[in-house]
């Protein structure tokens, strides 16, 4: 069943149906202000911290789900409704919500009244905006009653829901014209303050929620808007609200709009007040005076649209799919811009509260996100490794408000300081900017402890040769990618967190994963050495890489498939003397990437077994079979339900390992069944099943012993958003930077006959015309660049002035 329907032309997934089976959300803004909000209105705000700087309040986990959020509220008469359908649910003769890149609109109507709200946040700007326009469609005039509403959230989120003996008594407000200002703790230690304004006088207002709502109503029935009228009551603590009240009349046929603004401002710790106990509002009333007018916005809307054509205009393909047209050209892109900002910090699954932004994370977003706005990337590299230690293990996670690492969650994953590796050289293949790598970069923030970048990528390199075990693998510490594979944690104690406790202080256990991750990117430290004319550096390094491979061979294979792991005790993980978790994805996609065995047949037989195991109808699941019962020894795995999570659910991130491992093996059809088997928009018609948004990736789909296979959870913020973007650009589409030029080398469906890819890079537009006439999975059989034969299948850097043809039969 669909619940709405993509509109390709305008970019935009359109919602028809408010009941959704999950609220499908949207993020507003691209830089340092954000909002979440739902189909319905649900939703909140923040400045580039969704703990420490949270503007407005939300719930999660909610009953009703997703209430909470920015409302508008219309008294016409006797009746009540909200253009978004929430949170008042009377039934509407229309609703529309259209959710764009980086602006959400809802389209209401209710007899003869249609409502329409657009939300977004203008291009550097630390506010949103909300362009409300009532238009009277019927033969009458309507006397109708507006309000408005958001709540405040006390800054500190997780304060906010937990302190209520100080909180409920901190909550202040001004009230000046039609602005409402929020300054709980101005006085003191803050030099911030939000406001909530609109560019018409207003008939009153509200600031108390008891006063707007009532002690014992809801979001869907406030007794100002079943009273008609706002009680201009003002906060002092308790919970602080925003509510505007405004009288709009309306000829039959006629339309008024109004401009609201949720605003942050931030002052001089010397400048912050006009007057005793009045706040300065000087820079609030110039944010409002720039976008005070319907001319105003619509050119600042205009503005966004012309940055995300730019931005998605970088990488745009076209096939005879539609499907894969809209998932690479639109929504792929666009989640991974927002993943990049974000990490795992706040969606609807993530609170914002718990999760900073990750180590790993954050490098691996990166490599779907590099092409748009390369700077950025450039910034968000130094900001990953200054959180780094001298030894070259680091923080897991790091607060983005002062991107210092987060003590609360440590490190010791040793997998992390390898990824930093992967999204450095995709940065210099993608920009050619080299200069990076002489960047002085601090160890755990402290500039005294700075070295070149480069240096940083050494330390990475060699903290996996500094931590081997018994069978010269890697240790895995307190896990690997797999947070849930904990071999050191042995934990009986439910209060204990599996990641972050290690109850025994083993040197034993040993993560094939990091083995094969370690071989792919120390390829690639060897390879930029080589670049940079390190030479004995670069041999040195393919040593321990020779050293590796022979590892896995030797210790790591059994039999048809890679090992997993092996844990404390020196027994195997994934293996087929095991019980259950027979078989792993982790191990098959990243030693296969790394081409070990390929020579003998194991990386063949290592992708079978995962399309004979793992395999089912909705993806690839992380292993198999699932466990039944606690095992001790493998710590939060074994704790899921089987079929979910990581305990046999197809754990989307690790699919395109799988998709990029097949196409080594020259395997197109094989790769894009993966591929299609968890892109969102091929999942639409199953969407009263995969319940999440069929625009963009989720992070988990329950498996195939599950007891609902098929169903998905924690949309949004996920890696699997980047490395599907990388795995079918990159190795199905075959379009992949490297350092001296674009390589060519697609691994198609043999029934492609032909796809056309624009590709920006380097400043340089490359129109690339890929034909298949000989119904060939991989292969070139020749290269022509302007008419011009080329020998390689790497196209060399070409005048930036000008656009370039690109023609490839493959065969």
């Amino acid at each position: 069943m669909k619940y709405g329907y993509f509109d390709d032309d305008n970019k935009e997934y359109v919602i028809t149906e408010p009941k959704t089976p999950y609220p499908w959300i949207n993020y507003l803004g691209n830089k340092d202000f954000f909002s979440l909000t739902s189909n319905t209105g649900g939703g909140y705000s923040f400045y580039k911290d969704a703990k420490f700087r949270r503007l407005t309040r939300y719930r999660y986990n909610n009953v009703p789900i997703d209430d909470g959020g920015k409302y508008f509220y219309i008294k016409d008469e006797d009746t009540i409704w909200s253009p978004g359908w929430k949170p008042v649910k009377t039934k509407l003769d229309k609703y529309e919500c259209r959710h764009g890149l980086s602006y959400t609109k809802f389209i209401g109507e209710k007899n003869g009244v249609n409502a329409e709200v657009l939300q977004f946040i203008p291009l550097d700007f630390l506010g949103e905006i909300q362009h409300v326009k009532l238009k009277n469609t019927s033969s009458k005039e309507k006397n109708i009653k507006l309000f408005s509403f958001i709540e405040w959230a006390l800054w500190n989120a997780e304060d906010d829901m937990t302190n209520f003996q100080r909180n409920l008594n901190t909550g202040e407000v001004e009230v000046e014209d039609s602005v409402i200002y929020h300054k709980t703790e101005f006085k003191e230690r803050r030099n911030h303050y939000a406001f909530f304004s609109v560019n018409q006088n207003i008939n009153g207002f509200d600031t108390d929620r008891e006063s707007f709502i009532g002690l014992y109503n809801g979001f869907e029935s406030p007794q100002a808007v079943e009273n008609g009228k706002a009680s201009n009551s003002e906060a002092h603590g308790w919970s602080p609200i925003a509510s505007h009240y405004i009288e709009v009349s309306l000829k039959p046929n006629e339309e008024k709009d109004f401009v609201f603004m949720l605003g942050y401002v931030e002052v001089d710790a010397k400048d912050k007040w006009e007057s005793k106990s009045v706040i300065n509002k000087k820079p609030a009333k110039e944010m409002i005076a720039k976008y005070n007018t319907k001319e105003k916005v619509e050119n600042a809307l205009n503005d966004l649209a012309l940055y995300w054509d730019n931005l998605l205009g970088k990488i745009n393909i076209s096939s005879n799919e539609p499907k894969l047209d809209r998932m690479v050209n639109i929504w792929n892109q666009y989640q991974c811009m927002v993943t990049f900002n974000m990490s795992r910090s706040a969606s609807f699954f993530e609170s914002g509260i718990g999760r900073g932004m990750g180590f790993r994370d954050s490098n691996q977003d990166l490599i779907g996100f590099v092409h748009q706005i390369p700077e950025r990337a450039r910034e968000r590299i130094i900001d990953i490794a200054s959180t780094q230690f001298e030894d070259g293990s680091c923080y897991h996670q790091y607060q983005p408000l002062t991107k210092k690492g987060n003590a609360t969650l440590g490190g010791d994953f040793n997998d992390d300081p390898l990824w930093l590796i992967l999204s450095t050289t995709e940065y210099i293949k993608e920009t050619g900017d080299f200069s990076i790598l002489n960047e002085k970069v601090p160890f755990n923030n402290d500039v005294s402890k700075a070295k070149s970048l480069f240096e940083h990528l050494k330390v990475s390199f060699y903290h996996v040769v500094n931590n081997l075990g018994p069978h010269n693998l890697p240790l895995i510490g307190r896990a690997d990618w797999n947070d849930c594979l904990n071999l050191n944690c042995f934990s009986q104690d439910p209060n204990e967190s599996f990641q972050t406790t290690g109850n025994k202080k083993g040197k034993t256990a040993e993560s094939l994963m990091i083995a094969g991750l370690f071989v792919v990117y120390g390829k690639e430290f060897v390879k930029l050495c080589r670049e940079l004319h390190l030479d004995d550096e670069a041999i040195f390094a393919a040593k321990h890489i020779n050293n590796m491979s022979e590892a896995v061979k030797n210790y790591g294979w059994d039999g048809d498939w890679f090992l997993r792991a092996y844990d404390y005790y020196g027994n195997k993980v994934g293996s087929n003397e095991n019980e259950e978790g027979k078989i792993f994805i982790e191990s098959q996609g990243w030693c296969s990437m790394a081409e070990i065995g390929l020579e003998n047949g194991m990386v063949k037989k290592s992708l079978d077994s995962v399309k004979k195991y793992l395999d089912c109808d909705y993806g690839i699941v992380l292993n198999s079979p699932a466990y039944s019962k606690y095992y001790e020894e493998y710590g939060e795995i074994s704790t899921y339900p089987i079929g979910y999570k990581e305990n046999g659910g197809v754990f989307c991130h690790n699919n395109p390992w799988i998709m990029i491992a097949e196409t080594i093996l020259g395997r197109g059809d094989q790769a894009f069944e993966y591929y299609s088997k968890i892109a969102p928009s091929f999942l639409e018609e199953i969407s009263e099943l995969h319940k999440v948004e069929p625009y963009v990736y989720c992070q988990m789909i329950a498996g195939k012993e599950a007891h609902k296979p098929g169903e998905a959870k924690n949309s949004w913020l996920t890696g699997t958003a980047s490395w599907n973007f990388y795995a079918i650009t990159q190795y199905i589409l075959g379009i992949k930077p490297d350092y001296n030029g674009l390589s060519i080398n697609p691994c198609i469906p043999s029934e492609w006959k032909e796809f056309n890819v624009k590709r920006v890079f380097r400043g340089t537009v490359y129109n690339i015309h890929v034909k298949n006439p000989y119904k060939v999975c991989k292969g070139i059989k020749e290269i022509r660049v302007n008419g011009e034969k080329i020998e390689s299948t790497i196209i060399p850097i070409l005048d930036s002035n000008k656009e370039h043809k690109v023609e490839v039969i493959m065969g």
